[in-house]
C-alpha cells in the first residue's frame, strides 16, 4: 500500500541545513497498524507529515497503492488527502465555532462525490461514541470527547489510510484507552493506521512498530497475531 524509497528531508534556514529525514525506506501493507517511536526531534512528526503529503520530500520517491505521488502537483495532492487520509492530531484541531456535527462534516468538505453526507456524519458520531454530543461546541466537550469528535472527521470520508499524531497526548489514562480502543477498532475493520507515540504500552497495540533516531529508522518489529 505504502512504499517509501530513499525519502530525505532537508530544511535550510539562515543558511543552516538540517536533515530531518534521512534516507527513510519504508513499507506499509494495507490493513497494518504501525507505532512509530522515537525522542523528541528524530523525524516522527515530519515523517507523518510526509506521508500525509503535507510536506513534500527533498528527494525520494512516495508509493501509495502503487501511484508515485511525488509526482502530483498540488491540486492532485490535496483531490488524493480528501479521498485517502483520514488525520487525528494531538491538540484536536477542531474548530470552535462550529458545533461537533458541523466539526464531523468538514471531512467531507472536498469531496464533491459523497451523496449520504448526513448520514455519513450521523455513522461517523456513532461509530466513536459522540452522536448524543452533536450539537455541541468543542469547548462544551472533555478533552477525550474532543477527540473523539476529531477521529469521527477522520473517518467520516472512509478513508484508506489514518495519520495520527500522537492522539493521546493530551488525554488522562482512562480518555486516552478510550482513544486506543477506538483506533484498534477501526484497524479490525481494515483501516491502515499510522501513529505517532511516546508511549510503549500503546505502541504495544500496534501490529507493527519502526523506531526512529535522528531521521533514521534504527529499528523495525512485526508482532505475532
Amino acid at each position: 500500500m505504502i512504499r517509501l524509497e530513499g525519502i530525505q528531508r532537508r530544511f535550510v534556514s539562515d543558511e543552516v541545513e538540517t536533515t530531518a529525514l534521512d534516507n527513510i525506506n519504508l513499507n506499509v501493507k494495507e490493513g497494518d497498524f504501525v507505532a512509530i517511536m522515537g525522542p523528541s526531534g528524530c523525524g516522527k512528526s515530519t515523517l507523518l507529515n510526509t506521508l500525509g503529503t503535507v510536506d513534500r520530500p527533498t528527494q525520494g520517491k512516495y508509493w501509495f497503492d502503487e501511484e508515485d505521488l511525488t509526482a502530483l502537483d498540488e491540486k492532485e495532492l490535496a483531490n488524493f488527502r480528501a479521498a485517502s487520509l483520514g488525520f487525528v492530531f494531538q491538540s484536536f484541531n477542531l474548530i470552535d465555532e462550529l458545533t461537533v456535527e458541523e466539526n464531523v462534516a468538514l471531512g467531507l468538505a472536498y469531496r464533491r462525490d459523497v451523496k449520504d453526507r448526513r448520514s455519513r456524519v450521523t455513522d461517523a458520531m456513532d461509530k466513536v461514541g459522540i452522536a448524543h454530543r452533536a450539537r455541541h461546541y468543542p469547548h462544551q466537550l472533555s478533552g477525550g470527547q474532543q477527540q473523539r469528535a476529531a477521529i469521527a472527521r477522520a473517518i467520516v470520508g472512509n478513508p484508506k489510510l489514518i495519520l495520527a499524531d500522537e492522539p493521546t497526548g493530551n488525554l488522562d489514562t482512562a480518555n486516552g484507552e478510550q482513544v486506543m480502543n477506538i483506533l484498534s477498532g477501526l484497524n479490525a475493520e481494515g483501516t491502515t493506521i499510522l501513529m505517532v507515540t511516546h508511549s510503549p504500552s500503546q505502541a504495544d497495540q500496534a501490529r507493527s512498530r519502526i523506531e526512529m533516531l535522528d531521521g533514521r529508522i534504527i529499528a523495525s518489529t512485526s508482532r505475532a497475531l
